[in-house]
Formats: C-alpha cells, structure tokens, sequence
C-alpha cells in the first residue's frame, strides 16, 4: 500500500525529494514542519496550516478556494520563475487528479 505520509497538501511527491529520511520524514508525517520551515523562519508550511489543520482537508485540491493566494504565491525561492510556474502548474494537475481518484489510487499511478 503507498504510504499516503508522503503525499502532502501542496500537490508534491516527498518520495522524491533529496532530504527524505535525512532531513525529512515527509511533510504529512511532520505534521506541516518539513526540514524548509526552519530555514524561511516559519513554525508551519502556510498551505499545510490551511488545508489540513484549519479546514481539515487531505489536500488542497479538496477546497472550495482551490487555487487561493497561498497556494498560488508559495514558491521555492531557489527557483527560477519560469521552474515556479511550471511547478505551479504540474501540482495544481496533481491536485486536480487526486481529487478525481483519491490519493491512495493516485499513489498507485506515480510510484
């Protein structure tokens, strides 16, 4: 079964990210605190605040506000703009996918 730790609000895969297990357990695992927080001097990843500890949502996808100004505006300073913009992109896809399948399914789609 696909571990559903690494499928967090944003639209991201943390089964891909270089700091998983070294540095991170995953951002749902983390409870919203992956190892980035502590460098942009934050207690908590703003989306992951949003959707799953305000509005109790599995992800963003899930809202009614889907894409809102958070979402649209957090970004990966090391980015370029145009990396921002496809990122943007390919998660608001992701998102919109995992809301037609579910996460557990489209787990099974990506891994």
């Amino acid at each position: 079964m696909p571990d559903k730790n690494l499928a967090p609000v944003c639209g991201l895969y943390c089964g891909t990210c270089e700091y998983l297990g070294s540095r991170c357990p995953g951002c749902v695992a983390a409870m919203g605190k992956p190892f980035w927080t502590a460098m942009m001097e934050i207690d908590v990843c703003p989306l992951h605040d949003c959707c799953a500890s305000r509005k109790q949502l599995e992800h963003c996808g899930l809202c009614d506000e889907f894409p809102c100004k958070i979402f649209l505006e957090l970004s990966d300073p090391a980015m370029t703009d145009k990396e921002a913009e496809e990122s943007l992109l390919a998660r608001k896809n992701t998102l919109r996918r995992r809301k037609e399948v579910g996460t557990e399914k489209w787990l099974g789609e990506i891994i």
